[in-house]
């Protein structure tokens, strides 16, 4: 059953083993900011994870949108965009992400560089460092807000407001199974500290993803995920999620967050580059 307050959409678009994806939960945060997580995490994993680029062995695109709590004024929206190859020399990774998110009087635009490099460790498995430099750009349009106070530190807005940042993770996969630690950003940048009434503060994400793929039989697959997160001043979170992949085109599956909510999946591999799909 659907909560009309609950809900998110995500629209996903992607060329050459790209994909889209529409889902229905992402978390949150009030006290502490918290990077957005998609439910079909599995499919943007180098927006977690640096050491992910390049691991495809092709240029690899995808654009996602996501819309929450629809009809709401002010509701939050992200659109994500990146794309990542490897390049020149064997082993080498590079990537690229922009997420933009709104909620409220207040955006954010966030620029990535994933930079990756790949050793093999046996016949099939291969496991990549990644490192990830940001940058962050935060507008606050307090003029937009019913205040109740005479703080001048919130009689401005915000204007671009840089702030940079760097991440790390490592990834390990072969042609069946994958797993990767990550902490996409590591610096604690503080916001609005100039205030006593408002304060946000950027938490260190810690990121474990795996994954496995079961040949059922020639013309169905099964994919099970799994995707945790830890941060300071926030529940843990567990996402599990099952796809099932008919005849390579097909998908059907369904995803549980921890104490949170159920989602279902549906997907459509048009021709084997391009993947469409919605989560609900």
């Amino acid at each position: 059953m659907l909560d009309s307050k609950k809900l998110n959409v995500d629209f996903g678009f992607s060329i050459k083993s790209v994909l889209v994806l529409l889902s229905l939960w992402i978390g949150t945060s009030v006290l502490a900011q918290q990077d957005a997580q998609y439910t079909q995490y599995m499919y943007n994993t180098v927006s977690v994870n640096p050491g992910y680029a390049g691991s495809r062995g092709q240029v690899s695109i995808a654009a996602l949108h996501r819309s929450q709590w629809l009809g709401l004024e002010g509701a939050p929206t992200t659109q994500t965009f990146n794309i990542h190859s490897p390049i020149g020399y064997k082993g080498l990774g590079l990537g690229l992400s922009i997420v933009n998110d709104k909620i409220g009087p207040t955006s954010e635009t966030n620029f990535d560089v994933d930079f990756s490099y790949t050793v093999w460790t046996s016949a099939e498995g291969r496991l990549s460092f990644g490192l990830k430099a940001s940058a962050n750009l935060l507008d606050v349009r307090f003029s937009e807000l019913n205040q109740f106070t005479t703080d001048q530190t919130l009689q401005q807005d915000i204007d671009n407001r840089f702030t940079p940042n760097i991440g790390a993770g490592v990834y390990y996969h072969t042609n069946k199974f994958y797993a990767g630690l990550s902490v996409p950003r590591i610096l604690e940048t503080s916001h609005f500290e100039e205030s006593s009434l408002s304060t946000a503060k950027e938490q260190m994400n810690f990121y474990f993803i795996t994954g496995y793929v079961w040949d059922l039989n020639p013309m169905l697959k099964f994919k099970p995920t799994l995707l945790t997160k830890v941060v300071q001043g926030a529940p843990l979170q567990v996402d599990l999620s099952a796809n099932f992949m008919l005849n390579e085109r097909f998908i059907l599956g369904g995803a549980y967050r921890w104490d949170a909510a159920f989602s279902g999946m549906v997907g459509f591999n048009i021709n084997g580059n391009f993947l469409i799909g919605l989560g609900l």
